[in-house]
């Protein structure tokens, strides 16, 4: 019983201390992406996490790996503008609110 007792104990340990170590790792803080011929994309990443709060906002896209935007579209599996429209969907509802958010145009994020 007092095995058990210690399993059950360390185990949950084990699970307390891997749930804290992954909330504190959330990813780069800004991502270069590729843009392609308009110029790549430097997407601050840490900015919008603390800003959203809720992953799943973007994530819904894909999956929370790194590297995945990339290796999506080289897959063909990922469309550039299925990701360009989610951003700018977001950032046009921000500012028709009155709300201090980021580019709407092109090349307020594509850099040559």
């Amino acid at each position: 019983m007092k095995r058990q007792a210690k399993t059950v104990i360390l185990v949950a340990g084990f699970i307390l201390v891997s749930t804290l170590l992954w909330a504190q790792n959330k990813g780069a803080g800004q991502i270069i992406l590729s843009g392609g011929t308009t110029g790549n994309v430097t997407f601050k990443h840490k900015l919008h996490q603390d800003s959203l709060g809720d992953c799943n906002l973007c994530h819904n896209l894909f999956p929370q790996t790194p590297g995945i935007v990339q290796k999506l579209k080289d897959e063909g599996k990922l469309e550039n503008k299925k990701v360009m429209n989610q951003c700018q969907k977001c950032h046009r509802e921000k500012t028709n609110a009155g709300l201090k958010t980021g580019p709407v145009t092109c090349k307020g994020c594509h850099v040559k």
